[in-house]
């Protein structure tokens, strides 16, 4: 098995760190850069900055974080929000970011997945996948050729099956109509490296990570699925390696506001026989 990865999200707004539950009630929680480096220093395997805003405000990409995060840290990070073109993705990387996340644009526009992962390989390419149960997204949830991925609102419909999870975009703004299983499955088709998977329904909630949601995608995909929202305490991230093989953990508030400390967090993982980095 390969070392699992623990990975702090700093989801940003109006350039400052923020954290909310389900995606709403934002509360500060710091400088990105110098959040950043503590977390270098602390022991991060890798770091993803996302801004969580930048499509629904039309906001340009974060090339001065991304510059003065690289000069301060060593690991590798990833920068996301606001993604619209393969050129987008040049500066983003040639201004020090390992990695770019990819959503709303790359529903709109699923042929940037394939032209950016031929430019600059699949390795540096995650697509982020926010995805909400279907029961609680009421909006039908269908799997659709690449001409038909929508990017309105679909109009509400009742009493859609439980084991099925839609894809939102903007945010977690805007519903998709979209499986986020079949979602999952083009992206990778299409040349995508990793996916960064968030429940919707844990995030901020501190009630563990979605298993069901996680376990599904990673049997559906062969690339590195990044679990993502709903941490709240060290078994949930044993919990969802070992019942969804999650490739890597990520976490925001636990680690932003002291709950738990990454050391912590990787030592109770290699005492259940998690191989971390250590």
């Amino acid at each position: 098995m390969l070392a699992k990865r623990i990975i702090p999200c700093l989801d940003m707004k109006e350039g400052r760190v923020v954290k909310g539950v389900k995606f709403v009630n934002l509360r500060d929680a710091g400088d990105p850069v110098e959040l950043a480096a503590a977390y270098d220093e602390a022991g991060a395997d890798e770091l993803t900055f996302l801004d969580i805003t930048a499509s629904h405000e039309k906001r340009d990409i974060m090339l001065d974080v991304a510059r003065r995060t690289s000069e301060k840290v060593f690991m590798p990070f990833t920068i996301g929000g606001g993604i619209k073109s393969v050129e987008d993705i040049r500066m983003v990387l040639e201004n020090g970011a390992d990695k770019v996340s990819i959503n709303t644009e790359a529903i709109k526009n699923p042929n940037l997945i394939h032209e950016a992962s031929r430019k600059f390989g699949n390795q540096c390419i995650v697509v982020a996948i926010d995805a909400k149960a279907a029961s609680s997204s009421q909006s039908p949830v269908t799997s659709r050729k690449d001409s038909e991925l929508p990017t309105p609102a679909c109009p509400p419909l009742a009493g859609l099956p439980t084991n099925k999870w839609e894809v939102f975009t903007h945010g977690g703004r805007n519903p998709t109509g979209l499986d986020a299983v079949e979602w999952a499955k083009k992206v990778e088709s299409l040349g995508a490296g990793e996916i960064l998977l968030t429940s919707m329904d844990r995030d901020g909630t501190k009630d563990g990570y979605d298993v069901e949601l996680t376990k599904a995608i990673t049997g559906a995909v062969n690339i590195p699925v990044i679990a993502s929202g709903g941490a709240g305490k060290l078994e949930h991230f044993l919990e969802v390696i070992v019942e969804a093989n999650a490739d890597a953990v990520l976490a925001a508030s636990l680690f932003h506001f002291g709950e738990l400390s990454i050391k912590q967090v990787k030592e109770y993982l290699r005492d259940n026989g998690i191989p971390v980095r250590l």
